[in-house]
Formats: C-alpha cells, structure tokens, sequence
C-alpha cells in the first residue's frame, strides 16, 4: 500500500462471527468490538493488520484504541495480540495512545484477557466494565 492509497477509514461492520472494526485516521480511532470467530482469521485480519503498518508511517499525536469483544477465539486472540503489538510501535514513537479494554462485568475471562495483553505488551490498559 503506497501512502497515496492509505485509506484514512476502514470499516466493517460486524456479523455473529466477526466484529465490528472502525479504524479512523482524521479522528485517531481505532475500534473492535463484538465476537471474533472468523473461518480465516489471517484474511479477515489482514486489512487491519495492513491498515496499521501505513497508520505506523505517520501517527497522530494520540491514537484512542477501544477494543470490546463478547467472545474471541483462540486464533484471533494471536491476531489481537499481533494488532496490539503494532499498537506499542505507536507508543514507542513517543506518541500518546489511550487503549479502552471494555467487557462484561461477571466476565473475569475477558477482564483477565485484557489484562494479560496488557502486560504482555507492555502498553497500559484502562478496564471498564458494563452489566
């Protein structure tokens, strides 16, 4: 992908396999949310994954990463962990990223999900739960 065919936003919108995913350059978002159950989790995640390496390039100052997931299978937590990896080169740059971890309150799989990534990738999470 050269930087002239960056595209700016990329969405999609989620089904009962695959989540919703809004990535947003203008507005520094990046959004996924919903289950994650894809047939083929490396083509299903393959734009997002492209997507990041040009936003990589050239990161705004701050970058809001909201992730809530209902349910994740194991293969796409690999890819989540490989999203989140690319998320900490932002970091790393010396720019700021706010990372929202949001899951069901009596989900103590997911709440520890998310606080596994964190530590794991070194990047702080905020966890907020909903009933």
């Amino acid at each position: 992908m050269s930087a002239n065919t960056f595209p700016e936003t990329f969405y999609l919108e989620a089904t009962e396999s695959t989540p919703k995913i809004k990535l947003d350059k203008e507005n520094s978002i990046i959004e996924m949310s919903g289950r994650s159950l894809p047939e083929n989790v490396k083509e299903f995640y393959n734009p997002v994954i492209n997507w990041l390496e040009e936003y990589i390039k050239a990161p705004n100052d701050k970058t809001k990463i909201v992730l809530n997931f209902e349910y994740f299978n194991t293969a796409s937590s690999k890819m989540i962990m490989d999203i989140l990896e690319k998320v900490k080169k932002i970091q790393e740059q010396g720019k700021e990223i706010d990372v929202d971890w949001y899951y069901i309150e009596e989900d103590d799989d997911m709440l520890e999900a998310g606080e596994d990534y964190s530590e794991i990738t070194d990047v702080p999470f905020n966890f907020i739960s909903y009933e």
